[in-house]
C-alpha cells in the first residue's frame, strides 16, 4: 500500500484546506502534492506558476525546506456549484482562494490554487 493510499481524503472542499495544514507542519511534501490533481496549477510568490505534480512537488520542497509553521486562518465555507468549489481561508496577512474538483470517487481535489490573493 502506498503512502497516498494511507492517506485521508477530502470528502468535503473544505477538508483540503484542514489537510494542507496538518501536512504542511509534518513536513509532508508528498501528502500536499496528494492535493491537487495531477496538472493542477499553483502560483508562486514573485507572481511565478508550478503547473502540475512534478512543478508543485519542487515548490513545497523549497517551501518546506525553512520548516515554517502554518495557522489554519478562518475557513470560508465552499461555494459550490456541481463538480466544482471555490475553498478560501482568510490568513494573516490575506486570503487564500483554491478551486477543487470533485473527482470520479467523489473525493476533491484542486486544480487551482492561490495561497495569497493579497500578496
Amino acid at each position: 500500500m502506498s503512502d497516498d493510499d494511507e492517506r485521508d481524503r477530502a470528502i468535503q472542499p473544505e477538508d483540503l484546506s484542514r489537510f494542507f495544514v496538518e501536512r504542511a507542519n509534518a513536513g509532508d511534501v508528498e501528502g500536499l502534492v496528494a492535493l491537487y490533481e495531477p496538472d493542477a496549477v499553483l502560483a508562486l510568490p514573485g507572481g511565478g506558476i508550478a503547473q502540475g505534480a512534478v512543478a508543485i512537488r519542487q515548490a513545497y520542497e523549497q517551501l518546506l525546506a525553512t520548516k515554517p509553521t502554518f495557522a489554519p486562518g478562518d475557513q470560508q465555507p465552499a461555494l459550490r456549484h456541481g463538480a466544482l468549489a471555490l475553498t478560501s481561508t482568510r490568513i494573516t496577512n490575506g486570503a487564500t482562494a483554491e478551486v477543487a474538483r470533485r473527482q470520479t470517487n467523489g473525493t476533491w481535489l484542486w486544480i487551482i490554487d492561490q495561497p495569497n490573493v493579497l500578496a
